[in-house]
């Protein structure tokens, strides 16, 4: 389309060359994306006859351009040409909005006269809703293709949750994890090692394709790590480090990396920065806030306090690993869900299995929520011993 106008321009008026200067409300720049006989520039909106005629949205005409203060000559100095005479008419598209200028230089003829300047005025005002109308399109072909490959993001981040819960005598485990966007920064895993069952839940900052990354390369390396038969510390401390080195400085992920030992009935475990964890005893009702063991991953390449710690599982005892896109949502008066709320669904629900107990906390969520935006990712990982 730009090429058309400009062509159409040059032909219609006589001209030896023509200009589509787009404006870039954002940049407040104009831009040429097709000059003929010239290579694409940009310049502020202020400058020259340009900037005068976008502003003003009137046309110019200039018979003699170098007796003229408003005219830059930088653009000629740089290409060899010499502008003689120049036309410049505003484009403004629909709902009076600035799509850009239209420079026609050197009217093969001579200086552009009071007919050229009708002539521009009616072509720059049928070019300018073209314009407009192919930009729009050219965005919403952006947009539709952004949406596309952000699908796919999700299929591919979606597919790295388990497919299935694992069984473990003795043991009942549901996990499930909704993004706030098409992908997000939240991540669980559960891994079958023999007799033994890896537990993860990560976090990284923000949401979106970028901490889905992360997220994702957390769980990868995890996995690897299990099947090359490291402990919980090497796992850890070998994540960590290949964080540090590929995230930027003001990105980390909060993990909880664990193990349970159906046999013993113990969880060892350490989470970097991923807390509060809950631990309910069905025997006394208590449940105990369980804080972060060490820093979250990719902050320091040496993490300090980097110690196993445990967890014993009484019969009818549930560990629940819940992200802050549980305990932080809000309602309508940005009041948060809160812990409190949270300990009273898993105190009230603790006899149910482990998949309606994540149902109910969705759904209590969502409701508090007054059908709210979800601000944050969700994801819960609940594991119960039965016996």
């Amino acid at each position: 389309m730009l090429t058309e106008v400009a062509n159409a321009a040059c032909e219609v008026m006589q001209a030896e060359r023509c200009t589509v200067w787009l404006y870039d409300d954002e940049a407040k720049e104009y831009v040429t994306e097709v000059v003929i006989g010239m290579e694409s520039i940009r310049i502020p909106s202020d400058r020259g006859l340009v900037g005068s005629c976008g502003d003003s949205r009137e046309v110019i005409n200039v018979p003699d351009c170098y007796a003229d203060s408003r005219f830059d000559p930088s653009t000629d100095k740089e290409s060899g040409y010499r502008t003689r005479c120049l036309l410049s008419v505003p484009l403004v598209g629909l709902d009076d909005k600035l799509i850009g200028v239209l420079q026609i230089l050197n009217r093969k003829g001579g200086p552009f006269d009071d007919a050229d300047v009708e002539t521009a005025t009616a072509l720059s005002a049928q070019s300018a809703v073209a314009l407009q109308r192919a930009r729009m399109l050219e965005d919403l072909l952006v947009k539709e293709r952004l949406e596309q490959e952000l699908g796919v993001a999700r299929q591919i981040q979606t597919g790295t949750f388990p497919r299935r819960m694992p069984k473990v005598e003795g043991y009942d485990i549901h996990g499930v994890s909704y993004p706030a966007e098409e992908t997000g920064g939240d991540t669980f895993d559960i891994i079958e090692m023999g007799g033994e069952l890896g537990l993860l839940l990560a976090d990284a900052t923000g949401h979106g394709v970028g901490p889905a990354l992360s997220v994702t390369q957390v769980r990868s390396m995890l996995r690897m790590s299990a099947h090359l038969g490291c402990d919980l510390k090497i796992a850890f401390e070998g994540i960590n480090r290949q964080l540090q080195e590929d995230l930027p400085p003001e990105r980390f992920v909060t993990a909880f990396l664990g193990i349970l030992e159906p046999e013993s009935h113990r969880v060892r475990y350490i989470s970097g920065g991923q807390g509060p964890l809950f631990h309910f005893h069905a025997a006394t009702g208590k449940v105990d806030e369980i804080k972060p063991t060490t820093m979250p991953m990719g902050v320091l390449a040496n993490l300090p306090d980097l110690e196993l710690q445990f967890i014993d599982m009484a019969p009818g005892d549930i560990f629940a690993l819940i992200t802050d896109g549980i305990l932080e949502a809000e309602n309508t008066v940005e009041e948060d869900f809160g812990v409190d709320r949270t300990l009273k669904i898993l105190s009230e629900n603790h006899e149910r299995d482990m998949k309606e107990l994540v149902s109910i906390l969705v759904e209590e969520t969502r409701e508090f929520m007054g059908g709210g935006a979800q601000a944050d990712d969700m994801t819960i990982l609940l594991l119960k011993r039965r016996s």
